[in-house]
């Protein structure tokens, strides 16, 4: 197939298409009373019982169970976490906003831990008995009285208050509604429901503070406030709209016992998502990356399978339209392991610690058994099936689902086999297209490439940008998502080097690439064939405004059964004054005129070649200190920028071919 592509993120209007979750829940929102009615004891049908369900929790696998009590075990020889005033105060000071953040991230996960480890143990004891009567209790109990106990759960930059006074210390009388508080409201609604009734014999009086601090800072927030950046009044919603949702909605089914409050929060909460839905395009792209699928759609469909099982059938919304291909983004964008096309901010290497099992019961729910192997693969290489990083809410779920914990427990495939990859996927919306040698098989070449535009959310400048990888492991890359700082989201974004075109695979025609959205890619077209499958695009607009009348960019990837190669070819009207192509590179670089390669862990090598005395070669190196870039490259990236000659830009086309090279490369290969 060959043929333009459509503009990005023209998604089609929600409605009577059955897109929205309004229109398709509408039967039961019209009528009085009837919301309040079906969630009146919401917890019931949620799958999750609480810590006395010892027919579930005693049935937990014990490779599972070991894994939990195991890092409890950890966790007791450690102090909590202490987050501190001036933790909180450096967002403000010197931009360092991940050392506060850090730690109540890590509290919380000790107490998911610890809590897991409650509920497996099912241990107890009186409110006189001495310490040490339940450990893992006793142990998750001070962690949520640390969070309650907190001055604020929302981060420090999110704090708008804050800033507005010119203080470094919040205020918790104006608590704001932001993802930090979201994910402490979640954490406290799952721990009462787990372990309530343990609670209430070992610490009385803990659950009613718990309600009382997520009424005061998330509830009544999210009801007298109305116009929250993140609900999308403005016809725009990005990650914050299901993860925040998601969690009030954890709150209100398991937190609140006034019916009719309850059935008020739930339906705000319908009204809230249905904005996220409206945005999302039908193609089920996420212009945020591969990490925001995690923290956004899949907040989504864990909103919508709790609602459906605290509601029964008539709040059961699981079959709208755009689900199925929301649900397959993550594997579209696989290349193997745990690496990543890795657009927007997100990492190339996914950390493992995912609420797997929800892409699992998606798949199997409709009908996708590809997108239930591909979860449970994850589970695997992630060590297990349930991971108190992902929530406690989420891991609960993971550890009460028997077919899910035998699934991942039962044998791996091939390390070489893949169902869940396609050959090729084309994303229109987002403008994405990722190609490989054959499906179901990480092994060989495969190619992504970008058109796009530069407003889109966590937008780099990469308009253009490919990526080539060799067995699944990219080496033609994009940097990543560098560790936040207070800077990342403001007028300062593109000061930081990961996010500058000059770090993308990307030209370089006398100027870089401009943000926004009027900055974007022209005249898209694909081909996807048997032999070839390719993007073209005209970039010029991505560039200051009469800098360029044309820049024609195709990327290809060409299934020749003697050389399989990426060709990236660049055509361009007029003259510019220079001309320099960035290409980002993980792995140890030779070069030398009109070649290059790539050499990466077990000796594997990608080579590049351009005709001789086209281009100059230049490489410079950049060592990484960032801990989050690391984690995916090591120590190190090298950017190869070929500068063309004065008789190659008046010519007016460049091109470069990459290719595995099993025997190593040299100029006389060419």
């Amino acid at each position: 197939m060959t043929g333009p592509a459509p503009a990005p993120h023209s998604t089609p209007a929600p409605g009577d298409t059955g897109a929205s979750l309004r229109v398709r829940l509408g039967p039961v929102l019209e009528r009085r009373g009837a919301l309040a009615r079906l969630l009146a004891d919401p917890a019931a049908g949620i799958g999750v019982p609480d810590v006395t369900g010892r027919s579930v929790w005693d049935a937990v696998p014990a490779a599972e169970r070991d894994a939990v009590l195991s890092a409890a075990a950890d966790e007791l020889t450690r102090p909590a976490p202490q987050p501190l005033a001036s933790d909180w105060a450096r967002a403000f000071r010197d931009g360092a906003r991940t050392v506060h953040e850090d730690k109540v991230r890590r509290l919380r996960e000790r107490v998911n831990v610890l809590a897991l480890a409650a509920v497996l143990t099912g241990e107890t004891a009186p409110a006189t008995a001495p310490p040490g009567a339940c450990p893992h209790l006793d142990a998750a109990v001070d962690g949520l009285t640390l969070l309650a106990e907190s001055s604020t759960w929302c981060w420090a930059p999110h704090d708008r208050g804050a800033a507005a006074r010119g203080e470094v210390v919040p205020d918790p009388r104006e608590p704001f509604l932001d993802l930090g508080a979201a994910e402490v409201a979640s954490l406290f609604a799952w721990a009462c429901h787990a372990l309530g009734p343990h609670l209430d014999v070992r610490a009385p009086g803990l659950r009613r503070r718990l309600e009382r601090e997520v009424d005061a800072r998330v509830l009544t927030p999210f009801e007298r406030v109305r116009d929250w950046h993140w609900i999308g009044l403005t016809g725009d919603a990005n990650n914050w709209n299901p993860w925040i949702h998601g969690a009030v909605l954890a709150a209100a089914l398991l937190l609140r016992h006034d019916r009719r409050r309850r059935a008020r929060l739930v339906r705000l909460v319908i009204e809230g998502l249905d904005r996220y839905l409206a945005c999302l395009p039908d193609d089920g792209g996420i212009d945020e990356g591969i990490a925001y699928w995690w923290q956004g759609a899949c907040k989504l469909l864990e909103a919508l399978d709790l609602l459906a099982g605290a509601g029964g059938p008539a709040l059961d919304a699981r079959d709208l339209p755009v689900l199925p291909a929301v649900l397959a983004y993550p594997q579209r964008v696989h290349l193997g392991g745990d690496w990543y096309v890795n657009t927007g901010d997100a990492p190339a290497r996914l950390p493992g610690e995912r609420p797997w099992q929800v892409p699992f019961r998606w798949g199997r729910l409709l009908g996708r058994p590809a997108t239930a192997a591909y979860a449970v693969a994850g589970a695997r290489a992630a060590g297990g099936a349930a991971h108190p990083g992902a929530g406690l809410g989420s891991a609960l779920a993971a550890l009460a689902d028997r077919r899910w914990c035998h699934e991942v427990a039962s044998p791996p495939e091939p390390e070489d086999q893949g169902p869940w990859l396609a050959r090729e996927t084309w994303l229109p919306r987002i403008q994405l297209l990722v190609a490989r040698e054959r499906a179901g098989s990480p092994r060989g070449l495969a190619v992504a490439v970008k058109a796009g535009h530069n407003g889109e959310h966590h937008n780099h400048l990469d308009v253009g940008s490919y990526w080539v990888a060799l067995d699944g492991r990219p080496i033609v890359v994009d940097v990543g998502q560098p560790t936040y700082t207070t800077a990342t989201f403001g007028p300062r974004r593109y000061d930081e080097w990961p996010f500058q075109s000059a770090w993308h695979n990307v030209p370089e025609p006398g100027a870089g690439q401009r943000p926004g959205a009027g900055h974007t890619a022209r005249d898209v077209a694909v081909e996807l064939g048997e032999r070839v499958a390719g993007l073209r695009a005209d970039l010029a607009g991505a560039y200051p405004r009469g800098l360029l009348e044309r820049w024609e960019r195709s990327v290809r990837l060409v299934r020749d059964g003697a050389e399989p190669r990426v060709v990236v070819e660049d055509e361009w009207d007029g003259r510019p004054e220079s001309v320099a192509l960035r290409h980002v590179l993980s792995g140890d670089v030779a070069y030398g005129d009109g070649w290059a390669v790539v050499t990466v862990d077990g000796g594997r090598r990608l080579a590049a070649r351009w005709e001789p005395g086209a281009a100059v070669a230049a490489v410079d190196h950049r060592e990484l200190d960032d801990a989050r870039l690391r984690r995916s490259w090591g120590g190190r990236l090298t950017r190869l920028t070929l500068t063309l000659t004065a008789r190659t830009v008046a010519g007016g086309r460049f091109a470069v071919t990459w290719s595995e090279s099993r025997d190593g490369y040299s100029p006389d290969d060419s």
